[in-house]
């Protein structure tokens, strides 16, 4: 069975892939996730998100046979929270997921009930929308320590040997209070660090991410880090392994720059 690739993704914004405008503005990036099923050398056994949108005080991994909806926005309109995307969830995956992390050290529980947040479900509908993929999700883990996400990565990676996709679901720019023109100068500083940070050899590489912080606007970027973790854990899964740039646009959301990466 060949290795899957790993991702980092921008998933957009709340439920736009079901509002025209929004769909639209996100044509660029609507492109790049529809591509992604092509690109990788076989048809997965399942896709496994990390997204921004769940985290929990240890790892959690979603063991739901049929997970439910978690409409986690608000201010949109009200078809949008009757959006569903039914895709079957993973359990035995799911526990083979549970028992790498175990055996890695990192405390993890089994979920049973938590859903499909929009950090999965949005890219989801574009990447296989007939929803026939089995989908699954690990949770952050509060705090979102650096080394630990890698860590998670690392413990996650024989699952790429096993024709599961590991996809970090983000926005390598997440500051909602700093969003149109005043958002061009700092997204497009961090983002350029970004670039430059991941086409380092393996070992500068993986410093450099564990030290964001010290990147140019990097706390404007992300004054919390929740939609940055996901790489941490899509790159620790690839860690040896070149990074392509899938997707990079500017003057998203009137002045965002983002950027996404495949490794391997």
């Amino acid at each position: 069975m060949p290795k899957m690739p790993t991702y980092f993704i921008s998933h957009g914004g709340g439920p736009w892939p079901w509002i025209p405008n929004m769909r639209r503005m996100f044509a660029r990036l609507e492109t790049s996730l529809a591509a992604m099923p092509a690109e990788l050398p076989e048809v997965p056994k399942a896709v496994l998100m990390i997204s921004g949108h769940w985290e929990d005080a240890q790892f959690a991994v979603m063991s739901s046979a049929n997970p439910p909806m978690v409409y986690d926005y608000t201010g949109f309109p009200p078809e949008t929270y009757e959006i569903q995307y039914p895709a079957p969830g993973a359990p035995d995956l799911a526990q083979r997921t549970h028992d790498l992390l175990q055996a890695a050290g990192l405390p993890t529980t089994l979920n049973p009930t938590q859903g499909f947040d929009h950090g999965v479900f949005a890219p989801m509908a574009v990447m296989y929308p007939d929803a026939n993929m089995p989908t699954y999700q690990v949770s952050l883990q509060h705090g979102y320590d650096p080394a630990t996400h890698f860590a998670l990565g690392r413990a996650l990676a024989p699952l790429r040997d096993e024709g599961v996709l590991i996809v970090g679901s983000g926005l390598s720019y997440h500051n909602l209070r700093l969003m149109g023109p005043e958002a061009r100068v700092p997204s497009t500083e961090f983002d350029a660090w970004l670039n430059e940070a991941l086409m380092l050899p393996a070992k500068d590489r993986t410093r450099a991410l564990l030290d964001w912080e010290q990147a140019p606007s990097a706390r404007i970027a992300h004054k919390e880090e929740d939609h940055l973790v996901p790489l941490f854990a899509a790159l620790g899964a690839a860690e040896g392994e070149p990074a392509t740039v899938t997707y990079h646009e500017e003057g998203i959301f009137g002045g965002v720059t983002a950027t996404s990466f495949r490794f391997g």
